[in-house]
């Protein structure tokens, strides 16, 4: 009878790789009621008296079929999520989840492999850890002195957790689950890791990479920063470098300058490092659409009233007049070496005349001495441009006259010869 059980769950655990979706959920089900069956009715009799009994083989090869190597299996696994809901199948998935990855990932020698990554990115994101140990009381399989079973503590849930998401993310991942994992990282994964600070190999790999990748990776970073104490070397350096053209157009735009207005908001920072963000934010502007514009040119007012010794960009009547002139060096990557003190704000002068009367209006506010109150940029960093054409939209428009004598005639002549056989009337 033992071998017939085990060719059956051999067999459903190839059906979790069938074509048909319909025949996977039938033999995910299945396998999900041997599990519960094999805990109440051990397979293996206990060696003795109030041991505690799971059968975490069984429900190893369930979690092997949801994360093939050369498939996606995304609606399986949506599928198989509310078993997720019990305390001890989640806890036995992240123990299975993490020896997966050793074994699979070890093969590769660091290549990625982008259905599996993203199958387990599929499993283990949805996942809702507890908060608190009372919190832990929904369980698949009954235990008389469940107290005392390691699963219903809280501790053994977070070092599943943490060891779970370190061996996935210490290997190397495509493109496009870095932006998945880092969406989350600052809401899902930090909170509820034992020691969070053993992220910064993943993060400083994230920032490295470049482009939205660094902007995303820029919320670990500062939340590690400021409440873990991580003392990162060059961070302003490496901040500086993430700012070029993109930063005014990316989906990630708001998060980035709230991120930004935070790490600048120190007046302990030198003037030379603030003078070298906005000499390069101005530079930048230069070809920013309207509704960046309107959120960086107060983001620019604030860092001055920060930091007043910055000033001098502003008060500088024999300053440079454009960019022939301007001694900023714009491709220096070490802001001290940038030379923007030595700079004057005439991309923001140029402003003025901007298309658009609003941009024009908030870039002439330089010309008038700064008020001590910081202006509040949190409505403006979700601005978009159909905000924009929205507004202009419905503005009522004054009527203006056109002309000051009234039209006569078919060519506006007095006693025309067409005024007698055409009429405007």
């Amino acid at each position: 009878m033992r071998h017939r059980y085990n060719d059956c769950v051999g067999w459903l655990a190839e059906l979790m790789g069938h074509g048909s979706f319909h025949v996977k959920e039938l033999s995910l089900c299945t396998l999900m009621k041997f599990v519960e069956l094999e805990a109440e009715y051990p397979l293996v009799k206990v060696e003795w008296k109030g041991s505690f009994t799971f059968p975490r083989e069984l429900l190893k090869v369930v979690v092997d079929g949801l994360i093939p190597l050369n498939e996606d299996a995304s609606l399986l696994i949506s599928r198989f999520q509310e078993y997720m809901e019990y305390d001890d199948i989640r806890y036995f998935v992240m123990k299975a989840v993490t020896e997966s990855i050793g074994q699979v990932m070890q093969k590769t020698k660091e290549r990625p492999l982008p259905f599996y990554q993203q199958n387990i990115f599929s499993l283990i994101s949805p996942i809702n850890m507890p908060n608190k140990e009372r919190d832990l009381v929904k369980f698949m399989v009954k235990q008389d002195n469940r107290e005392e079973w390691k699963v219903s503590k809280l501790q053994a849930h977070k070092q599943a957790f943490e060891r779970m998401w370190l061996s996935f993310l210490k290997h190397k991942l495509p493109t496009g689950l870095y932006k998945k994992v880092l969406v989350i990282l600052h809401d899902s994964i930090l909170p509820y890791m034992n020691e969070p600070t053993l992220m910064i190999d993943f993060l400083t790999v994230a920032y490295g990479i470049g482009g939205a990748i660094s902007l995303l990776a820029l919320n670990g970073l500062f939340i590690l920063i400021h409440q873990h104490n991580l003392e990162y070397p060059d961070f302003y350096k490496k901040l500086y470098s993430l700012l070029d053209p993109s930063i005014y157009h990316v989906k990630y735009r708001a998060r980035f300058f709230h991120l930004l207005d935070l790490f600048l908001s120190s007046s302990h920072l030198p003037a030379y490092l603030v003078a070298a963000f906005i000499k390069r934010l101005s530079r930048l502007a230069l070809t920013a659409p309207p509704e960046a514009l309107l959120m960086v040119i107060p983001f620019i007012c604030n860092l001055f009233r920060r930091h007043p010794a910055c000033k001098v960009l502003v008060h500088r009547p024999n300053g440079p007049a454009d960019l022939s002139e301007d001694p900023y060096i714009m491709e220096q990557e070490e802001p001290s070496e940038s030379r923007a003190l030595e700079s004057s704000l005439w991309e923001l002068q140029a402003l003025q005349n901007h298309y658009y009367p609003d941009v024009a209006q908030a870039a002439a506010i330089l010309n008038q001495s700064l008020s001590e109150i910081e202006d509040d940029i949190s409505g403006l960093l979700e601005l978009s441009a159909s905000e924009l054409f929205d507004k202009e939209v419905k503005k009522s428009a004054a009527i203006v006259p056109l002309e000051f004598e009234q039209v006569r005639g078919l060519f506006g002549k007095k006693n025309d010869i067409f005024a007698e056989h055409f009429s405007l009337d």
